[in-house]
């Protein structure tokens, strides 16, 4: 079974340390920086196949690493996570409440159905 790789940034580590084995027995490997900063320095080193933001960052810091993540090109699934019922942040892919076993199940739909993109040309890699 191939892993795929989350960059999990501002989730409760002692929650994601419980739940570890429960995330690679589904196929996940999670790397969870300890600071928006260092996520940023993840996500530009790493390959990671979805991004998720939980629900203890401020909306704002939230939405500031949605747009340096896409402005970087990346088209990666972007999850935030909410503590509160019918919340949903219109700038990531999908806005998921804070159950474990719905967490996996969207992700992994996520994740099934990501349509591969073609690469983009760079406008002065045209000879």
């Amino acid at each position: 079974m191939t892993l795929a790789v989350v960059l999990a940034v501002g989730m409760d580590s002692s929650l994601l340390a419980s739940q570890r084995p429960v995330w690679q027995s589904a196929g996940y490997h999670i790397t969870a920086p300890g600071s928006i900063k260092e996520a940023m320095v993840q996500f530009w080193v790493g390959d990671f196949d979805l991004i998720l933001l939980g629900h203890s960052i401020p909306f704002e810091n939230r939405e500031r690493l949605t747009f340096l993540i896409r402005a970087s090109g990346s088209r990666k699934p972007l999850v935030c996570v909410t503590d509160l019922p019918g919340d949903h942040e219109s700038f990531a892919d999908a806005t998921i409440r804070n159950e474990p076993d719905h967490l996996l199940q969207v992700i992994g739909e996520l994740l099934a159905n990501r349509t591969k993109t073609p690469a983009v040309a760079h406008p002065y890699d045209a000879g």
